[in-house]
């Protein structure tokens, strides 16, 4: 049974300039214990299907389809249901912890807080805990950073620390907003492992949020490759990766730079995102995709199964891919 399943959503903003379509009919789902990734450029919609499951669209946002945590849609619930969701069962790891973390309050109010509001926890039961927490995160003499305020702490340890408050409750779905962003490449190293021991001690699924495919690699099951609001890619992460179907896709991993060729010129892919405001009639990828045929510009190609599980969205051919 799927933890989570999300059933033909949909995101729209309300504009001056006109409604902004962020996130076209996308379904997934993602079981007890899972990793997640969902992949693409900037822009792409990638938070926004989770702020939508989360309830922290903007004001000018509203989402339709179904977003069922547990057989529960979430996006039926009134908003005392849904605090209660987000304090016990989903936590969520925004992308900047140096402006998620208020800078005017100790690490420990902002930890025991949690627990005395959602937990009930007296508040020196509450420190006792958030100690152990930090510590679980790995963070080296915990009794003392947890006396300090965020601007004390370097980047990889305010990451460190929104990870354990996102953990206190013992959510069963964490989501993982760009974790790793704004640190060098030996802290993502350490902030994935982290994640993924984490995962193995708690149960605790997972949803990445990313456009490093090289963080992805590693440490998802399954990836799911978005581009204008749009899935055009679903499938175990070691095959999407071996082999892609879809040419956004095939464009994602040429652009990484590999250490097992010669050259010092990086693939890019050409052209520019779409514009969400536009009601596209084709494949949003079309006007970039140097595979494109002329059906690309008149239909959005339908997401498709093959080799057992993994889906596509491309009029393409696999074997002209190659």
């Amino acid at each position: 049974m799927s933890l989570l399943e999300v059933r033909n959503l949909f995101v729209d903003f309300s504009t001056p300039d006109g409604t902004v379509h962020a996130v076209t009919d996308v379904s997934f789902s993602i079981a007890k214990g899972e990793t997640l990734a969902i992949v693409g450029e900037s822009g792409s919609g990638k938070s926004q299907i989770v702020f939508a499951a989360m309830g922290l669209l903007a004001d000018n946002g509203k989402a339709r389809g179904e977003v069922l945590f547990e057989g529960r849609n979430l996006l039926a619930l009134k908003q005392a249901q849904l605090n209660n969701v987000r304090a016990n069962d989903i936590a969520m790891i925004f992308q900047d912890p140096m402006t998620s973390l208020n800078p005017y309050m100790r690490v420990s109010e902002q930890m025991t807080e949690v627990l005395v509001l959602h937990k009930g926890m007296s508040k020196s039961a509450a420190h006792a805990e958030s100690v152990r927490m930090l510590e679980a995160v790995k963070i080296p003499d915990a009794r003392s950073v947890i006396r300090r305020y965020p601007h004390e702490c370097s980047g990889g340890m305010r990451q460190r620390i929104m990870i354990a408050m996102s953990l206190l409750c013992r959510p069963k779905l964490l989501i993982a907003d760009e974790p790793t962003t704004a640190l060098d490449v030996t802290v993502q190293a350490q902030i994935m492992h982290l994640l993924s021991e984490i995962q193995q001690e708690f149960g605790t699924a997972i949803i990445l949020i990313t456009h490093d495919l090289g963080v992805v690699a590693g440490s998802c099951e399954n990836t799911l490759v978005l581009y204008g609001g749009r899935i055009l890619e679903y499938g175990p992460t070691r095959d999407l990766f071996a082999s892609p179907a879809q040419p956004y896709t095939k464009g994602l991993l040429s652009a990484l730079p590999r250490l097992d060729e010669d050259g010092e010129e990086l693939h890019t892919i050409p052209g520019n995102p779409p514009n969400m405001m536009l009601d596209i009639k084709g494949c949003p990828f079309a006007p970039r995709c140097t595979y494109r045929v002329a059906e690309c510009a008149e239909t959005m190609p339908p997401l498709v199964n093959f080799e057992g599980g993994r889906l596509r969205a491309c009029h393409v051919a696999i074997e002209d891919l190659k």
